[in-house]
Formats: C-alpha cells, structure tokens, sequence
C-alpha cells in the first residue's frame, strides 16, 4: 500500500483529536486512577478480554495509544512499554499523565501504517481502538507483523462490524437494529461532521467527521493468516445488564443483544 494514501485520513484524524483536548484529559486520568483495566466503551472487565494479562518482562509496543493509559497498565504489570501515536495532541496529554503520576515509557509520534521500529522488536503489540480502527489494515497490520519477534502476539479490540452494518451512514446516532449498509464491501467507513441534539444537562455538540476502517471477520482472518499470523482467540463482547456509556453511538440495550466490539488474538509464525 502507498503510504501516501494515508494522508487524507491522517489530516482528518490529526484535527479530530486536536479537539477533544478536555474529554481526552478527563479519560486519562479516570483511566490511569484504576489499579485494574477495564475495557472499550462499556468498560468491559480485565478478565474478559485479556489484552495486557501476561506481558511482565515483554518488551510492548501499543499502536495508536491515545493517551497512552494502556501502555501505563503495560508498565505496572512488569512491562516495557513503547507508546505510538500520530497525533501530537493526544502524545501532550499522555506526557501530561506521565508526569503527574511519575510514571515514564517512551511516547512516538508516528504513524501505525509506517512503524520507526526495527524488525523482530517486540514481543506484543496491542491497541484498544487506536490502529485497531483509526488505520488501514492492510498497512498497519503488516507493520505489527514485521516489528514482532516469532511467537510474538498481536492483540487488539475495536467495534464489531455488526455495530458498523447497523450505524446510520450519515453519522446520526445511535445504532439501528436494522441493517443500515452492506457488508459485502466493508473496509473504510467515512463519517461525516454530525451535530447531536442537546439531552437532559448536556447541550448539542458537534462530532468531526471521521474515518474508520472495519474488515469482516473472514477477510481479516485472511489478511492475518497472510501476513504469517495464526489467530489464536475472536471475543465478542455483549455488554453487561447494568452497562453504562458516556458514548451516544450504541445504547447499553442495543450492545446487551449484539456483539458491539470485538477482540483478535494472533501469534506471529
């Protein structure tokens, strides 16, 4: 893939984040409170998904980390992690949390498509979200693949196509539970700017438009099996009875009937 083709999405993204200074900031913290991870948008418990359960003494590489409070649970558990992300916003935020809690791993602005890493250097690369649906597969995964170390792992968790198939492709919110694109072509899901109504004691706000990509699950099962990868573990997560969310894309009762996200677990051969 041409890198160059990641640049529209980048620019896109690169404004998107720059925005979410305060919620951002807010999440970091909540997250790097907690002495045990939970997980995606519903908060899903540690046990359930497993990302980070086994990494002392690994060396992690975190693609797409946001705020980098995955790579700071890395470090607690044992550890060495490397914090990778291409928006210089959200890398201020994490270095912020760094030095508020004392707590330092290195911090890479770059991008997931085009990793400045050596090959065979790690031994798990992980994203919640972040490369997982922010990056071309078909670029990053390739990357993971060449900077694991054999029988290295790559884990990662993002929203489950069904959620994707029964969102409105105008960006209204929330999720359907009715088809609402085709999942014959799904790969990149472009998402225009939406304004949300204003509900209870939040006013309207405005959500950038955005891009997402979101392969099914045979075409990345064939995508990592050729890259040298053998899936070891698919979760699907259902979401708790007594689940709650601040994000408006999909109700606690929509995600208690359907998978809303999705977890992938592969050893490089």
């Amino acid at each position: 893939m041409d890198i160059r083709a990641t640049d529209d999405y980048l620019a896109v993204h690169t404004a998107a984040w720059g925005g979410r200074t305060e919620s951002e900031t807010a999440l970091a913290q909540r997250a790097g409170a907690a002495d045990v991870p939970s997980w995606g948008i519903f908060g899903q418990p540690d046990e359930e998904v497993g990302l980070i359960d086994d990494v002392a003494g690994s060396d992690v590489l975190e693609v797409g980390c946001g705020t980098a409070y995955v790579s700071a649970w890395a470090r607690r558990r044992g550890a060495r992690p490397v914090a990778r992300d291409p928006t210089p916003g959200q890398l201020a935020i994490a270095a912020a949390q760094q030095a508020a809690r004392d707590e330092h791993f290195p911090l890479v602005l770059a991008r997931g498509e085009q990793l400045p890493f050596a090959a065979a250097a790690f031994d798990l690369v992980v994203s919640e979200y972040g490369a997982a649906i922010w990056a071309d597969p078909h670029a990053w995964i390739p990357e993971a693949a060449r900077v694991l170390r054999r029988g290295g792992e790559l884990r990662f968790l993002g929203n489950h196509p069904l959620l994707m198939a029964c969102s409105p492709v105008d960006g209204t919110m929330p999720a359907r539970d009715r088809l609402q694109r085709s999942g014959v072509d799904m790969h990149r899901c472009d998402w225009p700017e939406v304004t949300l109504p204003a509900t209870g004691d939040r006013p309207a706000v405005t959500e950038p438009a955005v891009v997402e990509f979101h392969l099914p699950p045979g075409a990345l099962i064939r995508l990592l099996r050729d890259r040298g990868f053998a899936v070891l573990d698919h979760i699907e997560l259902t979401a708790h009875p007594d689940a709650v969310t601040s994000h408006e894309f999909v109700t606690p009762d929509w995600a208690g009937r359907w998978p809303h996200e999705q977890v992938w677990k592969a050893r490089r051969r």
